[in-house]
């Protein structure tokens, strides 16, 4: 299969499929955020990885009956080709097993989105407690390893190839708390905040070759199970032309899709907060 070069591409060449023939493996994507990711790559002209830790993950929020499914269902809507890999990201081997499958069935990987992680404890939940003074070292361990340990990983078993050939685009992503002081998430927040400062690393260890790595930092984003798992504001839950608001995911998704293609090919290293505006941070 051909690879284009995202890097060497113009802005006037991107207008109808500026991601044809691109291999885009997103992690922690059978679900939420990453399939919303996966969806626009794939609309945009991407042949695509969904990833997820296991086949059953997507139905846990009752977004999919399985992985394999999700992926068919993505196949018939599309030109472009979806396939499905499973493993474990805190897991060497799984990593390079899966990295391997999805090369083998689709090509070179040209774009990595490291999706998966979020606020998961050691028992599968949502931590508690979790703040800087009262937390259960079992869980933030879980969420590091969910969070940065996964990224380096894939990282570090995707970005050589992209070297090799002068050509790719990482996007990770990061959260609004990796920005800021948490009395809660403590884990979350400091896992975040590591995985910006690793792809900042990183994005100086790939510039001479061309390979670019960012972060897109979202806030608050009404994915399945961010409803599902805390107390909501209603008045967040607006759709209106207000930014004191949740985001969609298919907000999130735009920014990533920007970094992903052509128009970015000269930015690297960089955080975009896709939060409307909330300043209630510092960087």
């Amino acid at each position: 299969m051909a690879i284009s070069e995202p890097s060497g591409a113009s802005a006037a060449d991107n207008s109808a499929l500026p991601l044809e023939g691109q291999v885009a493996l997103v992690t922690g994507s059978g679900r939420g955020l990453g399939r919303t990711i996966a969806e626009k790559l794939l609309s945009l002209g991407a042949n695509v990885v969904l990833h997820d830790i296991n086949e059953e993950a997507p139905s846990r929020f009752g977004e999919a009956a399985s992985l394999s499914a999700l992926a068919e269902s993505m196949n018939d809507s599309s030109a472009a080709d979806v396939v499905a890999v499973v493993g474990d990201l805190t897991d060497e081997a799984a990593v390079k097993a899966l990295v391997a499958a999805a090369e083998n069935m689709l090509g070179p990987i040209s774009i990595l989105v490291n999706c998966a992680g979020g606020d998961v404890g050691a028992n599968g939940d949502k931590p508690s407690p979790a703040t800087p003074t009262n937390f259960k070292v079992d869980d933030v361990l879980a969420v590091l390893g969910r969070n940065l340990i996964g990224t380096m990983l894939m990282c570090r078993e995707v970005a050589p190839g992209m070297v090799d050939r002068k050509c790719g685009s990482i996007l990770t992503i990061g959260s609004i708390l990796a920005h800021r002081g948490s009395t809660e998430e403590v884990g979350y927040a400091c896992a975040k905040a590591a995985v910006v400062h690793y792809t900042r690393s990183l994005a100086s260890e790939l510039r001479e070759s061309g390979v670019r790595a960012n972060v897109v930092s979202p806030g608050p984003t009404k994915t399945a199970r961010f409803m599902a798992t805390r107390e909501t504001d209603s008045k967040m839950d607006d759709s209106g032309p207000s930014l004191i608001r949740y985001a969609s995911p298919a907000e999130i998704a735009d920014a990533v899709s920007y970094f992903a293609g052509p128009d970015s090919r000269y930015i690297s290293g960089q955080v975009l907060l896709v939060d409307g505006g909330d300043g209630t941070y510092a960087c």
